[in-house]
């Protein structure tokens, strides 16, 4: 499954996060027109990613691209005000942990709030040191599962600064730097509402010929369903998509067992013998359309002990 052997045929890899795709509409409705260039600085990605956001966002109809620059159509801006959210870097420290803060508001969600480890371990896994949710409840912002009030004057600073009312949210991120300490309480404060509808829906009858972007859907639907287990898939005739970690790793993707399984069309569970899960047992399975394989998807049981130290090895190849 897992060989990338066209990997190098689509330029740089992609790394980005719905974090990224909220940023960039967000971005692109407060200084329209920008260039590509000023916007991947401003994500603080590559533009080989950025260009990937484009993409996808142009797919949806969300943007427009010309000679001045990158424009929000009016389904963009829609799709913007979906994700109901308002952001502050503004200091919490009584409460936080690290040097820098970063406040999400979003209102009458609290029914989705159990005791705020859910949103602290979301912001961590983003790269924040960690995240505080407090929610409004009888007029007072309290801990959640606890129903312990905050300190008065932490109650005031947020006060000053959102229109706070009962079952609202609020989540904290805090980390060494005031951009991580935003991407972990952005990237909590969109899964609460359950993420970005763009690349979450299926919006089309999947093809033979679906590119990445458009399996991105059912393969985050996978990814979630698993509990964050890397997720491979590719469609009959293009090259495919390889997520970890809530993200897109890889837009060329393809493997021998993917392959093999579009050939075959039936499910198929073995250890992977080559690529960069090696050793590692991965499950993959068609994906059929009026009786016909259009696609495969397939799961990396990186649980396995078998694939521990490839992971490992994996990770540090990475970071070299």
């Amino acid at each position: 499954m897992l060989s990338p052997r066209n990997a190098g045929t689509g330029g740089p890899v992609p790394k980005f996060s719905d974090y990224h795709i909220w940023k960039a509409l967000t971005t692109l409705d407060e200084t329209e027109p920008v260039g590509r260039k000023k916007l991947a600085s401003d994500l603080k990605i590559g533009e080989g990613s950025t260009r990937t956001i484009l993409n996808m966002l142009r797919e949806h109809s969300l943007i427009t691209i010309d000679k001045s620059g990158i424009r929000l159509t009016k389904k963009g801006e829609d799709s913007k005000s979906i994700v109901n959210m308002k952001i502050k870097r503004i200091q919490v420290s009584d409460i936080t942990i690290g040097d820098y803060d970063c406040v999400v508001h979003v209102p009458q969600i609290a029914r989705k709030i159990s005791f705020g480890c859910e949103e602290r371990d979301i912001a961590i896994k983003a790269g924040a040191t960690g995240a505080t949710t407090l929610v409004c409840s009888g007029g007072r912002l309290v801990f959640p599962g606890s129903n312990f009030p905050v300190e008065e004057k932490v109650e005031s600073v947020l006060r000053n600064n959102f229109d706070i009312r009962n079952e609202d949210v609020i989540i904290i991120g805090t980390a060494e730097e005031v951009d991580q300490a935003e991407v972990g309480a952005v990237t909590a404060g969109i899964k609460l509402v359950g993420g970005l509808q763009m690349n979450r829906e299926l919006r089309d009858i999947l093809t033979p010929r679906s590119t990445g972007n458009e399996l991105l859907s059912l393969a985050f639907a996978i990814h979630d369903l698993v509990g964050g287990l890397p997720v491979c898939a590719k469609s009959r005739d293009n090259l495919g998509i390889r997520i970890e970690n809530g993200a897109v790793i890889d837009n060329a993707y393809t493997g021998l067992v993917l392959e093999e399984v579009i050939d075959v069309g039936t499910t198929i569970r073995k250890i992977a013998v080559d690529g960069p899960y090696k050793g590692i047992r991965v499950i993959v399975t068609p994906v059929e359309l009026d009786n016909r394989v259009i696609a495969a998807i397939g799961v990396v049981d990186i649980r396995s002990m078998a694939g521990i130290n490839n992971l490992i090895r994996l990770r540090s190849d990475d970071n070299e």
